[in-house]
């Protein structure tokens, strides 16, 4: 029970007692004390009457429960921390800064009361993006969700959203949407996602809007727009090809077919064969693998991220299924364009094998976390060697 209750009913009763013996013990009339009293009552409560309506308006929040101790609570506008104590005449807040503040009952009373940690299942919070309006608005959702998708700061239920907010002379504001389930950890999580949508943004090569009145100075490199610039700019970011030369890479990017996979849509399956590698360009996808007779989900991949590389190099049956959790845009890199330089640098296969090696070491380390039964022994830079030697006829 809450302590304004318990005094209010610990008073009353104190007051019965004292009339009752009053009365019956001492054989004392009451009636002249009660009727003095009353005037005494009523020059009392002209003259603290604001205490009176902050006393009457904490009974009212005790009776009809709108916040409870420990609940995150904004009281008044610009007033919201966590309810430390509720007493005869006021609440006590404890701020994300650690300051106490008071907030009358009466005040508390008059206002709207928005409650945070009721009714327990979290609250929906959001970042505001302004993007050019020439960003089709497709792409831009996709782009932004695939960020909040790929947030480790965000549950992946209930389901985060984009919606577009305000068009305006700047550009398209979106709304990214997501969900907190603990105010305390509200600006926390709006730090990483904004932080992951300027990351994702940058990797498709688009900034936030600017205000068109402002002039200001560009860098000198622009941001690849076009589809082979774009697969250029990812491959050259891919330490598996880091030992290609620049004309390398080029031919790479040239050779590499786009696809674009609907959200729900497998990129590749669990054990089917493949002589190809991804690189993800927009959009998320999750990593899923079989195991035991149960789907586990192993890993988030966002833009720039690589899939695929042990069946592009050995010709691995997929070990994991890769299925698009929103719309996405991923390269893919078969082995025909990669064979011809192979056959004029052999030499590479042996840097490759390194790399991949620690790619795998590192991948099963990061997977292991998730589901320690679903990652086999990595194999050796030596058998990585001889089986991509062997795939290329090296």
């Amino acid at each position: 029970m809450p302590r304004l209750l318990t005094d209010l009913l610990r008073a009353f009763l104190y007051g019965l007692a004292v009339l009752g013996i009053l009365a019956f013990v001492l054989g004392q009339p009451v009636t002249g004390l009660v009727a003095t009293s009353g005037v005494v009552i009523a020059v009392l409560g002209f003259a603290l009457r604001n205490m009176i309506a902050d006393i009457f308006s904490g009974i009212a929040l005790n009776v009809e429960h709108p916040y409870r101790i420990g609940d995150w609570v904004e009281l008044t506008p610009g007033v919201t921390g966590r309810v430390d104590e509720i007493n005869w005449r006021a609440t006590r807040l404890v701020t994300l800064d650690g300051t106490a503040l008071v907030v009358p009952n009466g005040l508390a009373a008059g206002n709207r009361i928005t409650n945070y940690s009721q009714p327990g299942s979290g609250f929906r919070a959001g970042v505001p993006v302004t993007l050019d309006a020439e960003v089709p608005v497709a792409r831009a959702k996709r782009i932004i969700l695939s960020a909040i998708v790929c947030c480790d700061a965000v549950p992946s239920e209930p389901r985060s959203d984009v919606v577009v907010e305000s068009i305006t002379l700047n550009g398209v504001t979106y709304q990214a949407r997501f969900w907190v389930a603990d105010y305390s950890r509200l600006a926390a999580t709006r730090d990483a996602v904004a932080s992951t949508i300027l990351e994702h943004l940058a990797r498709a090569g688009l900034e936030p809007a600017s205000p068109k009145q402002e002039m200001r100075r560009r860098s000198n490199r622009p941001p690849p727009c076009s589809a082979l610039g774009l697969g250029r700019d990812l491959l050259s970011h891919v330490d598996l090809f880091a030992a290609f030369r620049p004309e390398e890479i080029d031919e790479l990017a040239s050779g590499m077919r786009l696809r674009h996979v609907a959200a729900g849509e497998a990129v590749v399956r669990q054990d089917e064969t493949g002589t190809s590698l991804f690189l993800v360009a927009e959009g998320a996808l999750d990593v899923r693998g079989a195991f035991g007779g149960r789907t586990l989900l192993l890993d988030h991949m966002g833009p720039g991220d690589v899939f695929g590389e042990m069946s592009l190099l050995t010709g691995q049956p997929r070990s994991a299924s890769v299925i698009a959790n929103t719309d996405a845009v991923v390269y893919e890199l078969d082995k025909g364009t990669l064979d011809p330089i192979l056959r004029r640098r052999p030499e590479l296969a042996a840097r490759l094998a390194d790399l991949m090696g620690l790619r795998q070491r590192r991948n099963d380390a990061h997977r292991r976390a998730s589901a320690p039964a679903a990652t086999a022994p990595a194999p050796t830079e030596h058998d990585l060697l001889a089986r991509l030697k062997t795939f290329f006829s090296l």
